[in-house]
């Protein structure tokens, strides 16, 4: 594709293809797309689990996939972006009881970001369903609650209708999602939408994660609270447990 065509598709300024290329130490985009398909064509030639076989020319599809998921992940850094994070931290940031919903690839997101928060000092429940008792948690949940979904397509149909479920009650969700029309999205207060399409044989939860760990750092600094010390205090507690291993 064209540069303008590459930048359509991606949603971003052909501009922004141009500073992709420049960091990437190249002159021109047209280096880049040379790369790429040169990238392609090794791969139509010699099929993934042949290479892995041997090892010759993996180095071609372990660069494609990090490159990628790489573009992916700098793209939360990009202005628009950059403000659907701001926005949906200041409604996390404002919530009485906070809850973090993912379930299937994505419930690493939702684990990740309640463990980050906690590492921060403040406190979300995570609604993964163990026992089947997760949505137990929304008893007695409404107005001023706040719960964070992540879901990516396809779709977890208990994630929906936990959400669901939990916006009748009047908390409102704040979503990860990757289209601004996914279920999530439309039910949600604020959205954060991410981009997961390696070349590979799977959606990635990388960008997921990344932006779940960014929304935690907003929400501790948001919070009013000394971030350090708070951090600082976790830390000793932590180390009075015995919990993490020494030299």
């Amino acid at each position: 594709m064209s540069m303008r065509e590459q930048a359509h598709l991606a949603g971003v300024s052909h501009t922004t293809m141009m500073r992709l290329a420049r960091w990437l130490d190249l002159d021109r985009y047209e280096d880049m797309r040379s790369i790429y398909a040169k990238a392609l064509r090794t791969s139509a030639e010699s099929p993934l689990p042949e290479r892995r076989q041997d090892g010759d020319g993996s180095y071609s599809t372990v660069g494609v996939v990090a490159g990628t998921l790489a573009a992916e992940i700098a793209r939360l850094g990009e202005c628009a972006n950059a403000m659907q994070l701001t926005a949906a931290a200041s409604v996390l940031a404002e919530s009485r009881n906070l809850f973090s919903l993912g379930l299937r690839a994505e419930h690493p997101v939702a684990q990740h970001f309640a463990y980050t928060l906690s590492r921060l000092g403040r406190q979300a429940v995570v609604l993964d369903a163990a026992g089947g008792l997760g949505i137990d948690a929304l008893r007695g949940v409404g107005k001023g609650d706040v719960v964070l979904a992540v879901g990516i397509e396809p779709y977890c149909r208990a994630t929906i209708e936990t959400a669901r479920q939990a916006a009748r009650q009047g908390v409102a969700v704040v979503a990860i999602t990757d289209s601004s029309v996914s279920p999530l999205a439309r039910m949600a207060k604020a959205s954060v939408i991410v981009i997961s399409n390696p070349q590979s044989f799977f959606k990635s939860i990388a960008p997921a994660l990344v932006a779940s760990e960014i929304l935690a750092k907003l929400i501790a600094a948001k919070s009013g609270l000394n971030v350090y010390e708070v951090v600082k205090e976790i830390e000793r507690q932590l180390a009075e447990l015995d919990v993490f291993w020494k030299r």
